[in-house]
């Protein structure tokens, strides 16, 4: 078994960061938009994660336990965001959420 460096899982860390920032960047679309907020979430957890296995000790994962728990709460709380207002405005499109100012 081949066993990956840590140069690797930052690597795949950076990458994975740097597409959901593109896509919070590009994208238009609230749910996609959350989707790539997420992705930047997870790639944060995996440099907690590498950085805690390569230094022998458990501090990254404490980290992540916490992270995903704040994840999960906020899943809720924007999904049900996002679902009241395509209920009112019928799209999730960003260029539309400034209308909640009135």
């Amino acid at each position: 078994m081949i066993s990956a460096s840590l140069n690797a899982y930052i690597a795949v860390s950076a990458l994975l960061f740097a597409i959901g920032f593109l896509g919070v960047l590009v994208r238009r679309n609230t749910l996609v938009i959350f989707m790539c907020l997420e992705l930047m979430l997870i790639a944060s957890t995996l440099a907690l994660v590498a950085f805690s296995r390569f230094n022998g000790t458990m501090d990254g994962n404490t980290f992540v336990f916490f992270i995903l728990t704040v994840a999960a709460a906020e899943v809720a709380v924007g999904l049900a965001i996002i679902v009241a207002y395509f209920r009112k405005k019928q799209t999730v499109q960003v260029d539309h959420i400034n209308e909640l100012k009135n």
